[in-house]
């Protein structure tokens, strides 16, 4: 492999931020390309300062790199300027560790964390000079794979890529690149690039589209089959069952220009049983593996001097709910060789497990940024979305973390949601006024900041069934919602393009008729969608209609429980029954208490890894509300799991 370095560097004094590309981070790996050794592009279809903090990038970077058959390195989406100045010289996509064309690697593989990427994906490959449709690939050409949370929907990219990893990738990578080792040692046969496809689809977690055929009846899908008989039926999630074997990254990077979350990120459990029926996230990363308190005190203290940081996140989905919380929050902050100052950044916050106790601990050393996410503006709202916080508990967060000491904190919600009223929707400026004469009492500069996002459902969540909300009707809510809080001193409201919420929701439940629609906004110049600056709305809908296909169709009609959904041949470890009954006890406004306190509800996460929840404590949390106790009888019970069993 040759590096593109001295044709690279008279370029960057001519881009905005040159830092970008150079790599040299600390904690950055030094690649060791051998004969053999399977060659990995970790890639992030956005810039250098989004995607260097991605956990997920970290992880298989030095996992990769511990092996003896394999070498990774990274690469980040240039910006528009150098990309600009790469095709008119004529270079290719590459890596920032050692500045090698792309194409010379064995796989190209992107994490995909948001679908308004997926242009930036085809511009990457483009870029690499790979044919964008894997039809058109040679066996010289690298496969091309993805992975992330938008693969657990990959058909709208479906034409695009090669290989889709589902669930956690620590394990999987390692047979992936065993299969691709043989396959290089045969030499790359002629015609043998179907063959490796599918001996990598016998590998669980693994999903190779192009074995598969999309069969339509008119509108509707009928059935996504494999076209072979050794290819799967139904491609199951990969998921690791104890996450205290792999406490990673040991080394995180530290870059050496500003990115976002800028900080130490130590991940403390995967997973959630909150069962919020809008979140993805927690549908599909279930069952709950927390891991040792033990390993996260090392993780923070072994990283918080590798690096210099002076904040440490400790990240999940919920992290509050993390069982040693307290203790490792004091332990950061009693350590004697942190001097009282490092902060500790909590970034997923249950108002219902945040105590006065914990808002005291993390304020010792310096006040980071406090977001609570209450997500709907009334209980009833709440009730159906399973967000089972009352405003008695969103007001005693917000006055613990008042009274140690904050001045501002910033409420998220959600808008668009099912059965939502006008009621609902006054409710969140309701809250947000009530939250700032808590914080007066306490300091009469007191403010809160409230976030609305528009409603996207998602694939493998109970509302995948649901008909989201019009353009004209989400901009309707917000101007009521705006028009609410305009005189209400201390509330600043912030809101999501509604535009850009509906070519979301057109991606996100998609199915293969879709990928011509990206190629076409790609070639028509719609990349970084995701910004606001560059989104283009009439690139979508132009695209749409260009291929005869109908956004109401895709976004605002609601799904029948027969209907086959572009994901069915695909699973999270979710029964499909389990999210239909879910959906229905949503419209009747049930809701359903966190499972590892409860009898089970057979949701099928568990099912198959030997484990329920690993959690170090076997009771709920203290002052946490546990909903309405309601529907209780849906599964039989199942005794919370203190550690990872044997499978039988």
């Amino acid at each position: 492999m040759s590096s593109l370095w001295s044709q690279l560097e008279p370029l960057l004094p001519q881009v905005q931020k040159p830092a970008r590309y150079i790599g040299c981070e600390d904690g950055a790996q030094t690649p060791r390309h051998r004969a053999g050794a399977v060659a990995w592009l970790l890639s992030y279809p956005d810039t250098y300062e989004i995607g260097l903090p991605n956990q997920g990038l970290q992880i298989l970077y030095e996992i990769l790199n511990e092996r003896e058959d394999a070498v990774a390195e990274r690469a980040y989406a240039p910006w528009a300027d150098l990309e600009a100045l790469l095709r008119r010289e004529g270079l290719p996509f590459f890596s920032v560790d050692t500045h090698r064309p792309a194409a010379e690697f064995d796989l190209l593989a992107f994490n995909l964390s948001a679908e308004l990427t997926y242009t930036n994906l085809l511009n990457c490959i483009d870029l690499a000079g790979v044919a964008v449709r894997a039809a058109d690939r040679t066996d010289a050409d690298p496969l091309i794979v993805v992975g992330g949370h938008c693969t657990y929907n990959p058909e709208p990219i479906a034409d695009f890529v090669d290989l889709v990893v589902l669930g956690d990738g620590e394990e999987v990578v390692g047979e992936i690149t065993e299969v691709v080792a043989d396959w290089k040692a045969t030499g790359k046969t002629p015609g043998s690039r179907t063959g490796v496809l599918r001996a990598l689809a016998q590998v669980v977690g693994v999903y190779a589209p192009g074995l598969y055929e999309a069969r339509f009846d008119g509108a509707s899908l009928v059935a996504i089959e494999p076209r072979y008989p050794d290819v799967p039926q139904v491609v199951e999630k990969r998921t690791i069952a104890d996450l205290a074997e792999w406490p990673y990254p040991k080394n995180q990077l530290v870059p050496l220009t500003e990115v976002v979350h800028d900080r130490l990120n130590v991940e403390v459990f995967r997973g959630c049983t909150r069962g919020c029926r809008f979140c993805q996230a927690g549908m599909i990363t279930r069952p709950v593996r927390e891991r040792p308190a033990d390993q996260v005190r090392t993780m923070i203290e072994n990283g918080l001097q590798r690096t210099g940081y002076d904040e440490v996140a400790l990240t999940s989905l919920s992290t509050a709910d993390f069982s040693g919380i307290n203790d490792v929050v004091q332990g950061v902050m009693d350590d004697p060789i942190n001097c009282g100052q490092v902060s500790v950044a909590l970034p997923s916050l249950r108002v219902d497990a945040f105590t006065v106790g914990l808002a005291g601990q993390v304020q010792r050393a310096r006040r980071t940024g406090l977001t609570f996410a209450p997500e709907a503006g009334t209980w009833r709202m709440r009730q159906v979305i399973n967000k089972l916080i009352r405003e008695e508990d969103l007001y005693s967060a917000v006055d613990s973390a008042y009274s140690q000491g904050w001045r501002r904190m910033k409420l998220y919600f959600l808008t668009g949601l099912p059965t939502e009223t006008d009621e609902d929707t006054l409710g969140i400026g309701e809250l947000a006024r009530n939250c700032v004469e808590i914080g007066k009492r306490h300091n009469k500069s007191a403010s809160v900041t409230v976030s609305v996002g528009g409603f996207v459902p998602k694939p493998f969540t109970p509302f995948q069934w649901f008909g989201q909300n019009t353009v004209a009707e989400l901009n309707r809510k917000i101007g009521l919602l705006r028009d609410d809080v305009k005189r209400s001193r201390g509330v600043q409201l912030k809101w999501h393009d509604p535009k850009a919420t509906l070519i979301e929701g057109i991606v996100s439940r998609g199915d293969r008729r879709l990928g011509p629609v990206i190629e076409q906004v790609w070639r028509r110049g719609g990349v970084f969608q995701e910004w606001s600056e560059y989104f283009d709305l009439d690139l979508w809908t132009g695209a749409m209609d260009d291929h005869g296909l109908s956004a109401d169709w895709y976004v605002h009609r609601h799904r029948e429980e027969t209907e086959v959904l572009p994901w069915d041949h695909l699973s999270a470890g979710l029964h499909k029954d389990f999210l239909w009954q879910d959906w229905r006890d949503a419209l009747a406004e049930v809701g359903l208490p966190d499972c590892r306190w409860t009898p089970c509800y057979d949701c099928g996460a568990c099912t198959g890894y030997g484990i329920e929840h690993i959690v170090a404590s076997a009771t709920p949390p203290a002052g946490g509300s546990q909903g309405t106790g309601q529907d209780l009888d849906r599964g039989a019970e199942v005794p919370v799991a203190l550690r990872a069993a044997p499978v039988a």
